[in-house]
């Protein structure tokens, strides 16, 4: 007769911390793994359709013995009955709405109506990296505050901008697996306002984030001068750039098919658009001057074209040149320019000079009602803005003229 296993009380199991399967022994094969780390886990030896298997049964002490001991039975009752438990856990485990499954489903359902391929990919990438590992398996249903801030609070004072999208992806998809069913309605455990940033330090306490240098307003005509004399087409780009107060990857992009010099308008499709939506630039006197006197091959499509036909510049080719003639500007920072100009010396209504930098303007409420794009007055705008950037007129006097007429 086969020698009988003392069994071990609860007192018993707690203090086993030597590494190791030790067996319980009120059930056979139960034992208790003690890894070489310290974590213990339930484990049951038998044999399953003629193979011997370990089934886990969890962790301990969240599985407590007496927890243990009721699973164990359950599942040789089952084998003994003809059950796979590995089958069924694998089925069962198949069934359930993770949350990196349910990621998934968001992802496949708004994929298409993301501006770019890349947006999508930075959805998976950031989500691979810092999420799944910790919650991916999870049922989605199961998802709570503690799961949440086990993401993001690691990372949070150093990585902040990446946790920030990582916390609104979380809340997007729970989000969606509420409308889906998959969750039950109620708080969103991976919500800001009102919630985590009660447990989290605003991001601006500890982003650390910088606005773009700008070159200061009063400054802007001697760069365009100097810009004048610099040959190629990184100084041409850059100078369109600043005449139209675009961002300088517009710019870079833009293809002559855009570019209607008899009405005088660059018309910016919505997919190279940073909010997604149409924009038109009204192109003053001085912008069409500049277009007019580029070299155009018959093939080409690009208004500014890199070193190989069709290429578009590089973000460097504009950022080098800045560094040649202005140290610690950058490309955007023109933007800034622009704004803090029409700020200061003109009196231009605040929604104009937004929608010149093709910002939103309003709510949703508000912007649903506004059918206009206030094109004619960006375009008496623009017009100034490059009168005052290559010198023709001083801003103040541009201001004045057009409250005289």
């Amino acid at each position: 007769m086969p020698k009988r296993t003392k069994e071990l009380s609860a007192i018993e199991v707690k203090r086993l911390t030597d590494p190791g399967r030790h067996p319980v022994g009120t059930v056979p094969g139960l034992y208790l793994w003690v890894r070489d780390t310290g974590t213990k886990n339930w484990l049951l030896r038998a044999m399953v359709n003629g193979k011997r298997s370990d089934i886990g049964l969890g962790g301990y002490p969240a599985v407590s013995l007496a927890d243990a001991l009721k699973r164990a039975r359950d599942l040789r009752e089952g084998i003994a009955k003809g059950v796979d438990p590995l089958a069924k856990k694998k089925a069962d485990r198949a069934a359930v709405m993770t949350f990196e499954k349910a990621a998934g489903e968001y992802i496949k359902l708004h994929r298409p109506s993301w501006k770019n391929v890349k947006h999508g990919q930075q959805w998976e990438n950031t989500l691979a990296t810092y999420v799944y590992p910790t919650m991916g398996s999870l049922p989605v249903k199961d998802v709570e505050t503690p799961h949440v801030l086990a993401v993001v609070q690691p990372h949070w004072n150093t990585k902040n901008e990446t946790m920030v999208r990582v916390r609104n992806r979380i809340e997007l998809v729970l989000s969606w697996a509420m409308a889906a069913g998959h969750r039950e309605r109620g708080l969103n455990p991976a919500s800001w306002r009102g919630h985590l940033d009660q447990a989290l330090p605003k991001p601006s306490r500890v982003n650390g984030r910088t606005h773009h240098p700008a070159l200061p307003w009063q400054e802007l005509p001697a760069l365009i001068h100097k810009l004048k004399s610099v040959e190629g087409m990184s100084a041409r780009c850059l100078e369109f750039t600043i005449l139209t107060a675009c961002r300088s990857g517009e710019a870079r992009g833009a293809t002559w098919e855009e570019i209607d010099l008899k009405d005088r308008v660059w018309n910016i499709p919505a997919e190279r658009m940073k909010a997604g939506k149409a924009h038109r630039v009204p192109l003053s006197h001085e912008a069409i001057e500049l277009l007019s006197a580029l070299p155009r091959m018959v093939d080409e499509q690009l208004v500014f074209s890199g070193r190989k036909e069709n290429t578009p510049l590089s973000d460097m080719s504009l950022t080098m040149l800045l560094r040649r003639h202005v140290p610690g500007i950058t490309a955007h920072g023109f933007r800034s320019t622009f704004r803090d100009w029409t700020a200061e010396t003109t009196n231009y209504p605040n929604e104009v000079c937004e929608m010149a930098l093709a910002h939103t303007v309003g709510g949703s409420v508000e912007a649903a009602y506004r059918r206009s794009d206030l094109y004619a007055k960006r375009a008496a705008l623009m017009k100034d803005w490059a009168n005052y950037a290559t010198g023709s007129v001083t801003s103040k006097l541009a201001a004045l003229e057009r409250e005289a007429a």
